[in-house]
């Protein structure tokens, strides 16, 4: 069910909204590869998928996520999710990404998220961003 209402998400979001296509990977004990779309530069749907798993293992994590505080050089963001596979449950994401360069396509980030569920854990992670031009 979970999979299904985060595919509805992902494919329906960007045919009605205006925004911009993102990647970024997170480095923690629990690394992961996310895909998000921007919309009118404060909120961010993304999928995540587990990295450094066999593929049947892969966990996924659908997390819509806001910007409390949104700068041209760093955005402060908080948002909730869901986990599924390994350490399924609530995601409940708190991070800042920082764009240091002249474009600011490319930028670092830091995130502390707690996990609920079958195992409540913190995960803390850092990583890259990169944000596909606008045309």
């Amino acid at each position: 069910m979970l999979k299904r209402l985060i595919f509805i998400l992902i494919v329906t979001i960007p045919a009605i909204a205006h925004g911009q296509i993102g990647v970024d990977f997170h480095y923690s004990n629990l690394p992961f590869f996310g895909v998000h779309y921007e919309i009118a530069e404060r909120f961010r749907p993304e999928i995540r998928f587990g990295t450094d798993t066999f593929l049947e293992d892969i966990s996924f994590e659908g997390v819509v996520t806001y910007d409390i505080l949104n700068k041209a050089d760093y955005e402060l963001y908080a948002g909730l999710g869901g986990r599924t596979n390994d350490f399924s449950g609530l995601v409940i994401p708190i991070g800042m990404n920082f764009y240091p360069f002249e474009e600011k396509q490319f930028g670092f980030h830091f995130e502390v998220a707690p996990i609920l569920g079958e195992s409540d854990i913190l995960r803390g992670s850092l990583g890259l961003r990169y944000r596909f031009q606008r045309e």
